[in-house]
């Protein structure tokens, strides 16, 4: 049974309560974004692995201004999206980023009502040690002050980060949103090389993967983009399940945390009442691109022919 987050979060820390229990967040600190590993003698995972998206994908990545306007344009209609109960949630940031980059999300969810904040550990440069005992220590600092779970929301590696703390601390975690999380498949990305260390083969790489992708014991919602330019949106998709969604939005990667209809699809699925998750339904009268688009049970699992 997984332990509650104030078992391990003093003392000798949640890093060697993960250690001890062999979690996958502790796996996490020996493999993450980086440089292919090697072939495991093992064989390949069972889903094949996904393609980092193409040139014209990655030059879209360029519309962010056009996103950021569009922001503006849309902040009467942010401010007639659902309120709150109040509930902390806690934002982390993609890989290389910090609290400055989901500051326009944490901002817009703070007016909603709840009591949003950021991870408080710099720019994300991976799961190091340093990290993967601040995040446990983060979550049980705000379960412990509000009395109450802890929504996750993780842009990119932060979504993955999101997933294992849920998956490790369910009683903590209310729900779990990832943004454009690429937690099916770590090495598919359009990352520069020159900022990623090449990572050891996991022991046991076909194990660590399907592992990274099982469902969650908690509600989960992943929200992806076909024209992410730096993650496919096949290696972000959610297994399919009773309390798992995934939703198709017409974002950049980078302009995810301040794309409008983002962020009105992660109030409509925060403003849920606890206990009480549902799966998305776009309201009547609205349509693609401006709500998200449900994608189907076979979006779980990506063949790959989708690919």
């Amino acid at each position: 049974m997984p332990g509650t987050v104030s078992e391990v979060g003093c003392g000798m820390g949640p890093l060697n309560a993960m250690n001890r229990e062999g979690t996958v967040m502790d796996e996490l600190k020996e493999v993450t974004l980086g440089e292919p590993a090697a072939e495991h003698p093992d064989g390949p995972p069972a889903e094949p692995p996904a393609r980092a998206p193409g040139l014209w994908l990655l030059l879209l990545e360029g519309r962010l201004p056009l996103e950021l306007a569009g922001l503006v344009a849309a902040y009467p209609l942010l401010r007639q999206a659902p309120r709150g109960d109040g509930h902390p949630v806690l934002v982390l940031p993609a890989f290389m980023a910090s609290d400055l980059s989901t500051r326009v999300l944490r901002r817009f969810l703070r007016e909603r009502g709840y009591a949003v904040h950021g991870w408080k550990l710099g720019r994300n440069t991976g799961p190091t040690p340093e990290t993967v005992m601040g995040l446990g220590r983060r979550l049980d600092e705000l379960r412990q002050r509000y009395d109450r779970r802890v929504s996750l929301i993780g842009w990119s590696l932060g979504g993955v980060y999101a997933r294992e703390l849920a998956r490790r601390f369910p009683s903590d975690v209310r729900q779990v949103i990832t943004l454009a999380s690429p937690f099916r498949d770590l090495e598919a990305h359009n990352v520069p090389a020159f900022l990623l260390a090449r990572r050891r083969p996991h022991p046991d790489e076909s194990a660590f993967r399907e592992q990274l992708r099982a469902p969650l014991p908690v509600p989960t919602t992943a929200i992806v983009s076909r024209t992410d330019g730096i993650t496919p949106w096949q290696s972000c998709v959610a297994e399919p399940g009773p309390g798992s969604e995934s939703l198709e939005v017409e974002s950049s990667h980078v302009g995810m945390t301040h794309h409008p209809v983002v962020l009105l699809t992660i109030a409509d699925r925060l403003a849920q009442p606890e206990g009480a998750w549902r799966p998305f339904r776009p309201p009547g009268g609205w349509r693609w691109p401006l709500v998200p688009r449900v994608l189907g049970s076979g979006a779980g699992a990506p063949s790959p022919s989708s690919r």
